[in-house]
């Protein structure tokens, strides 16, 4: 078959169902890679040791969505030959399960964090950085959203948030790394510097993730 055979009404029907299912695939990636974030919500700021433990299963579920939708994306890129707004759909798509795939990844390392954290009295700027793991938790939700819409507007909107989690991040890091009071062991501080961190970049890459629907819809990088 010619790559110019993409183009009848047959193969282009059939185009549109693999790009139908692939879509699907990342909304479900998705959803894991929320509930894989609310796990880590919940290691880190309510020691819940059943999210420390069935994390790594999620985590190895988005691997297989990632492995499998790059490969499908390749395929779609190389043998149908996309156009217009299926091509950035498909690239879009290559891109923006690799921000998912990170905030997967970030979001076991919270609950790593957080066993190491089980030792320590709670300090008391957790109340702040779980209001912080919130917005970006919901960052990435109005993200999933604008994808599954293909909303340009919604996923424009997420910066709004990510502004809210960029002062919450200055704020508490110029609170946590320059604390003066501490007694014993720094380890705890040195934690949340981290967990702070690792939410700063999940809500980054949420960003990302409605700046990419922008794309897909416009053609342009907002």
């Amino acid at each position: 078959m010619s790559l110019s055979s993409a183009n009848r009404p047959c193969d282009r029907n059939h185009f549109k169902r693999c790009l139908n299912r692939l879509e699907q695939d990342v909304l479900r990636m998705g959803a894991l890679v929320e509930n894989s974030f609310r796990l880590g919500h919940q290691a880190l700021f309510y020691q819940n040791l059943e999210a420390v433990q069935e994390i790594t299963s999620v985590e190895k579920r988005i691997d297989r969505y990632y492995r499998h939708i790059e490969i499908e994306c390749a395929s779609l890129l190389t043998l149908q030959s996309p156009v217009a707004q299926d091509l950035r759909l498909v690239s879009a798509f290559m891109q923006l399960i690799r921000d998912l795939e990170r905030i997967g990844d970030y979001a076991e390392d919270l609950t790593e964090i957080s066993v190491k954290l089980f030792a320590y009295p709670p300090h008391p700027c957790i109340p702040e950085i779980e209001e912080m793991s919130h917005h970006a938790q919901a960052m990435l939700a109005s993200s999933l959203a604008s994808l599954a819409d293909l909303d340009a507007t919604a996923g424009q909107a997420v910066k709004v948030l990510d502004d809210k989690v960029d002062n919450a991040y200055d704020k508490l890091y110029q609170t946590l790394a320059f604390q003066r009071d501490i007694t014993g062991v720094v380890e705890p501080i040195v934690l949340l510097v981290l967990a702070i961190r690792h939410i700063e970049r999940m809500a980054d890459h949420a960003t990302n993730i409605g700046q990419r629907v922008t794309y897909i819809v416009t053609g342009h990088r907002s």
